[in-house]
């Protein structure tokens, strides 16, 4: 039987390093402020890109981003970078790393990113694949003996720079970021490839939206997720934020 790792408590799955940072950095590090074990699976090191100079410059910017955020695990497979397609070896191999961490909740990619990389659609079905296949008996010799996993809660982020919600989904949630904005941008800083002194207006659009996003929600700075099921909750009024009034 493969090995099992540490158990997470959440999995976030980006196409390349800087996907999940640039979509839900600010919910990840509140999460893992909060005692919570999150990690993140790039599903290409996505490269080449423009003024990166090899894919160890990319990994290396990755690992300081994880750093920043203070994630527990950070781990890219090893598929190609603009030729990721939803396939049966990709759902596989994302399925196993969910049975190996066996985490309790998934969050990736909730929609197709227009005039961006394909890669970013191609990771939602994988995503959403790999989260039904992690689930499945009688499948041992695909799965090299990795115990059963069924994760209880998938969450889908948006990865664009202009205010619209997810569309497709009744449920929507947002996270309030407000203390971890400015670890959100930290880690997109990490990636000096992608983001050179011309692009520094990023930052500030990254910014723009998380408040934007708060605003309409009454916090100062947020990240809105859709859920594949209805939200429910015991306690309204905490849901809410009301306790202690």
């Amino acid at each position: 039987m493969s090995q099992l790792e540490e158990r997470l408590d959440v999995i976030v799955v980006g196409a390349h390093p800087d996907d999940v940072e640039i979509a839900c950095g600010g919910t990840i590090a509140l999460l893992v402020e909060q005692g919570y074990r999150v990690g993140i699976i790039d599903l290409t090191d996505g490269e080449p890109t423009p003024l990166c100079p090899s894919p160890d410059v990319r990994r290396a910017e990755a690992d300081a981003a994880a750093k920043v955020l203070g994630v527990h695990m950070r781990k890219i497979l090893p598929f190609t970078n603009r030729r990721l397609m939803d396939g049966f070896e990709e759902r596989v191999a994302l399925a196993k790393e969910f049975r190996r961490y066996r985490p309790k909740m998934v969050i990736g990619f909730g929609n197709k990113t227009p005039m961006a990389s394909p890669d970013h659609y191609q990771a939602m079905q994988i995503t959403d694949a790999a989260v039904f296949y992690s689930r499945l008996t009688k499948w041992d010799d695909v799965f090299d003996g990795l115990p059963v996993h069924t994760i209880e809660r998938q969450m889908y982020f948006r990865l664009q720079f202009e205010p619209s919600p997810i569309v497709g989904f009744d449920s929507q949630i947002t996270v309030d970021i407000s203390q971890t904005l400015e670890k959100k941008v930290e880690s997109i800083r990490c990636y000096a490839t992608q983001f050179p002194p011309a692009k520094a207006y990023i930052y500030d659009r990254v910014r723009a939206l998380a408040c934007a996003a708060g605003a309409s929600a009454g916090c100062s700075a947020g990240e809105i997720f859709a859920s594949t099921r209805s939200l429910a909750t015991k306690n309204l009024m905490q849901t809410m934020g009301l306790l202690g009034y």
